[in-house]
C-alpha cells in the first residue's frame, strides 16, 4: 500500500510535466496559421509568438526556487496548475498577438516553476533505488504530453477552419484543471518539513506513509546532513564555493540539453518537414511519429536509468545525437529524400529520449543538498530555459524560406548541433559522476563535503 501511495503521489506531481510537454509543442500547430493571420515578421514571430512562453519559462525557472523553498513544494505545485489553466483559456481566445503573447507568457511561468518544483518534490519522497524511475516520470509525462499535443493538433486540423489553432491551444485547459484538483491529494515533502519547517512529527508521518524502510534512521540522516551543511557556513547561499562542483554539473547538463537542438526540432517539426517537401497535413502526421518515438524510447530510458545509471545513458545518447544530427544535416544538404530525413529525425528523438531526456531532471534534482535543492533545481532549470528561449528566438532566422540565413536549406544548423554533441560526449566521459542507487544524503557527502 505504501509503495502504491508513493507511486500515486509521484505520478500526480509528474503530471505537471504532461502539461509542460503539451504546452511546449502545441504551439507548433498554431505556428503557421498565426503567422498568416497576423502577418508577423520573422523577428516578431520568433520573439513574441513562438518564444514568449519560453521567456515566461525562464522567469519561472529563475525565481521558482524561492517560493518552492519558502512555501513548500505542494503549494507551488497547486499554483502551477492554476497558471496553466489561465494560459490555455486566455491564449485560445486572444484577439491580437499581444494578448496572445501575454497568456503564453503566463503558461511559460507555470512550465518554468514546474521544472523546479515537480522534480524536487519527487526526488525528496523517493527512495535511492526508485529515484531515477520516479523523477524520470516527470520526463515521461513531458514526452506523453508532447505526443498528445501532436496528435491533438492533427485531429483538430480542419476542425474549425481558420480557428483550428484556438482549439489546439484551448484544449490544454482540460488536463490543467484535472492536475490542479489532484494536487490537493498529495502530502508535503518530508525533507522540506525537516530542513525548512523543522516539523519532525509530520515528516516522520509522511516517511511512514511513503514506505521508508527505517523512518527514524532516515530522519537522523537528513538532520545530520543539514547539520553538516550548517557547520560549513553559507548554508543557504547557493553560489558559495562548496557547491561549485554541483553547480557546474547542473549548468552543463542543461546547456548541452538545449544545444542538441531538441526544442528547435520539437517546436518547428511541421515546418521543418514541410521545408523538406511534405504537405501540411502529412507533416503533422509525421510529427506524431516523432512524438511516438519519443514516448517509446523514454520508456527504455526509464527502464535503464536505475539499472545502468545516469552516466551510461548520457554516453549512449551522445553517440546517437552525433550520428543522427549529422544524418539530418546530410539529408538537407544532399536532398536525400523525405524518408531518410524522417528516419534521421526519429533517430535523433530516440537518442534524446534515452539519454538527456531521461537524465536531465533526475540528475539536477538529486545532486544538490536538501537545504538548497529547490534553488539548485531553479539554477539548472534556468540555464535550460534561457538557452531554449534563445534557440527558439533565432530559429525563424534559419528556417524562413524568404529571409532565412540559409535560404531553403538549413543543413548547417544541424551540423552545428552535431558538433555540440561531440563536446557533450567529452564532458560526460570526463566530468559526470554516477549517482545511481545512492541516497540524497550520501550524494551530498560525495559531491559537496569531499
Amino acid at each position: 500500500m505504501n509503495k502504491n501511495k508513493l507511486l500515486l503521489w509521484s505520478v500526480v506531481a509528474a503530471l505537471a510535466g504532461f502539461i509542460f510537454g503539451f504546452d511546449t509543442v502545441v504551439i507548433s500547430g498554431a505556428n503557421l496559421p498565426i503567422k498568416e493571420l497576423w502577418h508577423t515578421t520573422p523577428l516578431f514571430h520568433g520573439f513574441f509568438i513562438m518564444s514568449m512562453a519560453l521567456w515566461g519559462t525562464v522567469i519561472g525557472a529563475i525565481f521558482g526556487g524561492i517560493p518552492t523553498e519558502k512555501f513548500g513544494r505542494k503549494k507551488v505545485l497547486l499554483w502551477i496548475g492554476i497558471l496553466f489553466s489561465i494560459s490555455a483559456v486566455g491564449s485560445a481566445v486572444s484577439p491580437d498577438p499581444y494578448l496572445f503573447s501575454f497568456f503564453r507568457f503566463i503558461g511559460g511561468l507555470g512550465i518554468g516553476v514546474s521544472s523546479v518544483a515537480a522534480p524536487t518534490y519527487i526526488s525528496e519522497i523517493s527512495t535511492a533505488k526508485t529515484r531515477g524511475r520516479l523523477v524520470g516520470m516527470y520526463q515521461f509525462n513531458i514526452v506523453f504530453g508532447i505526443l498528445v499535443a501532436f496528435f491533438s493538433n492533427y485531429l483538430l486540423k480542419g476542425f474549425d477552419g481558420a480557428n483550428d489553432w484556438r482549439w489546439m491551444l484551448g484544449v490544454m485547459a482540460i488536463p490543467s484543471l484535472i492536475y490542479t484538483l489532484l494536487v490537493f491529494s498529495v502530502p508535503e515533502s518530508p525533507r522540506w518539513l525537516i530542513s525548512v519547517k523543522n516539523d519532525l512529527a509530520k515528516a516522520r508521518e509522511i516517511l511512514v506513509l511513503i514506505g521508508a524502510d527505517n523512518p527514524d534512521e532516515e530522519m537522523k540522516n537528513i538532520m545530520a546532513a543539514n547539520e553538516a551543511i550548517q557547520a560549513g557556513g553559507n548554508n543557504g547561499q547557493l553560489l558559495s564555493k562548496k557547491y561549485r562542483t554541483v553547480l557546474w554539473i547542473a549548468f552543463f547538463v542543461a546547456f548541452f540539453n538545449q544545444w542538441s537542438g531538441i526544442n528547435f526540432i520539437l517546436y518547428y517539426a511541421p515546418e521543418i518537414l514541410e521545408q523538406a517537401g511534405l504537405a501540411a497535413k502529412e507533416s503533422l502526421g509525421n510529427s506524431i511519429a516523432i512524438g511516438g518515438t519519443n514516448l517509446v524510447f523514454t520508456f527504455v530510458g526509464l527502464y535503464l536509468i536505475d539499472r545502468i545509471g545516469r552516466k551510461q545513458l548520457l554516453i549512449i545518447g551522445s553517440l546517437g545525437y552525433i550520428i543522427s544530427l549529422a544524418a539530418v544535416a546530410w539529408s538537407f544538404y544532399a536532398h536525400a529524400g523525405n524518408t531518410f530525413l524522417l528516419v534521421s529525425l526519429m533517430a535523433f528523438i530516440a537518442s534524446h529520449a534515452i539519454g538527456q531526456g531521461a537524465v536531465i531532471w533526475v540528475l539536477i534534482s538529486e545532486i544538490f543538498p536538501n537545504n538548497v535543492r529547490a534553488l539548485g533545481q531553479s539554477f539548472g532549470a534556468s540555464v535550460h530555459w534561457v538557452f531554449a528561449a534563445l534557440i527558439t528566438l533565432i530559429t525563424p532566422l534559419f528556417l524562413d524560406k524568404e529571409s532565412g540565413i540559409f535560404g531553403d536549406n538549413p543543413w548547417p544548423i544541424f551540423a552545428f548541433f552535431s558538433f555540440m554533441m561531440v563536446l557533450q560526449l567529452i564532458w560526460v566521459l570526463t566530468k559526470v559522476p554516477e549517482t545511481r542507487g545512492i541516497s540524497l544524503e550520501d550524494l551530498e557527502k560525495k559531491l559537496v563535503h569531499e
